[in-house]
């Protein structure tokens, strides 16, 4: 309980662990343990007693390596400890059968090499899968310079992989983590990249990390801005076909290096970058023109970065709902991609109106100055002075006595 109570708390620094998309199993026929139904899990058992669904912990913290922005860096002063595989996989299947989990997350600092600590997360997978029959949820970090064999192991076993990348540039990893090497980083999401699609086109061949690969970069530890974050995501997106990307939002650790800031990142810009992320993957923006016309580069705190492009190009709107495509649709703040398809499912019957989209889109109140409907034309709405003061508005707690 003592190395649990250190080695969750020393994982909570890495954020790429939700479960999407993975293969849906159970043990319903009486064969194996566990289940793994598909959702979007990435929580962790944590000291505290919190129940949660997904055990998230490293093999051990302690590392060879001394990037500055971790807290398990090798001239850390932290408590070390360490799991065997065998307690991994003891802790797994008893938190399991106690209902406290669906899988493990597991990853881990570097210890004596990459290959032996890589081949010691490959034995925990492979003893649950084999061994125990687990049909759980897993998820493994891959370690850098890992030798290319070990980590197609990992993959047969594993539902998705991880390699982090930490740093938006190549400069900024070489600056923090002398030790970690940008282009083996690289070279390992590539070989993940082409051995997933490999596995996707044939039937037969063995499934291969069937939730894809993530990575995770640190916001806020250097100077790199919005724009640099972004266009370095939107290029693993585009070379890799990442699943998914975390933004971390730099937070100081204890005896930081003097070359880190003193001040933690503002959540707000994380979660902006979270926003502009699922404008790439999933409204068709680009990373260039979601930045276009922004100050220094950064995103804007205050709104979304969808409603902040709307504002920045009000000559494209208002947009008739009942005539325009799909992809400028997509463009409409308060419209999201379900909305849309049940949008344009509708409109093949009737013309729509104010109270269809409201239906539709639950609300209507953000959607005014932007749409044209059968019953609805903004007059002059786009050309106020004071629409962004007036969209932007934050919400105010109310007083609870009135």
């Amino acid at each position: 309980m003592d190395k649990l109570a250190i080695l969750a708390d020393a994982a909570k620094y890495d954020a790429s662990c939700a479960s999407s998309a993975a293969p849906k199993r159970n043990s319903r026929d009486g064969a194996g343990m566990g289940s793994s139904t598909g959702n979007g899990i990435c929580h962790s058992y944590t000291p505290d007693g919190r129940c949660v669904s997904l055990l998230k912990i490293l093999l051990t913290n302690a590392c060879v390596y001394d990037c500055a922005y971790c807290i398990n860096r090798r001239s850390s002063n932290v408590r070390r400890t360490r799991f065997t595989v065998g307690e991994v996989v003891n802790l797994t299947l008893a938190f399991y059968q106690r209902n406290y989990i669906e899988g493990l997350f597991l990853s881990s600092g570097i210890i004596r090499s990459s290959d032996y600590t890589m081949e010691s997360l490959v034995r925990v997978a492979r003893t649950l899968r084999e061994t125990h029959s687990f049909r759980g949820y897993i998820h493994l970090k891959t370690i850098p310079d890992a030798s290319a064999d070990l980590i197609r192991q990992a993959g047969l076993y594993a539902d998705r992989l991880s390699i982090n990348l930490e740093m938006p540039t190549t400069d900024a990893l070489r600056r923090f983590a002398p030790e970690k090497q940008a282009p083996s980083i690289h070279r390992t999401m590539n070989d993940l990249s082409h051995q997933i699609a490999d596995a996707k086109m044939e039937p037969r061949a063995p499934r291969f990390s069937p939730a894809g690969q993530t990575t995770q970069i640190i916001v806020g530890a250097d100077n790199s801005s919005d724009a640099v974050v972004l266009t370095a995501a939107n290029s693993l997106y585009v070379k890799y076909r990442l699943k998914r990307i975390y933004y971390s939002a730099f937070s100081p650790i204890p005896d930081a290096s003097q070359a880190l800031p003193a001040r933690a990142a503002p959540l707000e810009r994380e979660h902006r970058l979270y926003q502009a992320d699922w404008l790439m993957r999933f409204y068709g923006y680009s990373a260039a023109e979601i930045l276009a016309g922004t100050s220094d580069n950064m995103l804007d705190q205050d709104i979304d970065p969808k409603l902040a492009w709307a504002l920045r190009n009000r000559d494209r709107f208002p947009i008739d709902v009942n005539t325009a495509d799909r992809e400028m649709l997509l463009r409409i703040p308060g419209l999201g991609v379900r909305s849309v398809g049940r949008l344009i499912s509708a409109r093949a019957h009737c013309r729509l109106r104010l109270a269809d989209l409201k239906r539709l889109a639950g609300s209507v109140q953000r959607l005014l100055p932007f749409v044209v409907t059968a019953d609805h034309r903004p007059l002059r709405l786009l050309d106020r002075a004071g629409l962004p003061a007036i969209m932007a508005a934050r919400p105010a707690q109310l007083s609870l006595f009135g």
